[in-house]
């Protein structure tokens, strides 16, 4: 008896590691086109990718796509004079990217909204106030309704300006985790420290998931 309980346990174990590892969802409307191979017709997907952009961070650097290539980042949008969510979001994004700082397959992105008053010089500023002197999370600026369609079109997260304030913006509290091919796998409450967890355990997924790639 003892000998089947202890073959039942290998084979349950067994089975646990055989497991498919876990894999973050693509998120957005796919495009999904019909073909035929091999006589019959199948059907691909093709999930929406960030769109090209060409941005400048706080060491006056232009930002593209390319910049990421073969890493996986995370993006948010704010502004320095937010008085509300953005001191919540700057906080936890530097608890993930202290989390990530030895990891050069993982950077940060991070988009102003307000490029009249978040200067390069300004952004410089307050990277170094948060310690950051590494390329590893840069800080952007550019046209602002470049960035807004950005946010829009290419994220799918909000960035307007606030109508009832002119000195105010309405914008996603979200950080999304972007992969190596410019896919959105998730999107995380920038001001909540609990899914900052749920953020590194993701992105640990995912960076198993690009290994696996390659």
């Amino acid at each position: 008896m003892r000998v089947v309980m202890l073959m039942l346990a290998g084979m349950l174990l067994w089975g646990a590691c055989r497991q498919p590892e876990k894999k973050l969802p693509y998120l957005g409307t796919p495009v999904v086109t019909e073909h035929f191979r091999n006589g019959k017709v199948v059907y691909d997907s093709a999930y929406p990718v960030v769109p090209d952009f060409s941005l400048t961070d706080q060491d006056s650097m232009t930002v593209t796509p390319q910049t990421f290539r073969g890493k996986i980042y995370i993006a948010d949008f704010i502004f320095l004079s937010c008085p509300t969510i953005c001191p919540k979001m700057n906080a936890n994004m530097l608890q993930v990217y202290r989390h990530f700082k030895s990891e050069d397959r993982v950077n940060f992105l991070s988009h102003t909204i307000d490029p009249k008053h978040d200067t390069i010089p300004r952004l410089k500023a307050f990277a170094g106030s948060l310690q950051i002197t590494d390329q590893k999370w840069r800080f952007v600026t550019g046209n602002q309704d470049t960035i807004f369609r950005l946010a829009e079109k290419g994220y799918y997260v909000s960035a307007v300006k606030d109508s009832t304030d002119p000195v105010n913006y309405i914008h996603s509290g979200g950080m999304l985790l972007i992969d190596a091919q410019r896919h959105i796998r998730g999107i995380y409450d920038g001001t909540s420290k609990e899914a900052m967890q749920v953020l590194i355990n993701d992105v640990q997924t995912l960076l198993r998931e690009e290994a696996q790639k390659n």
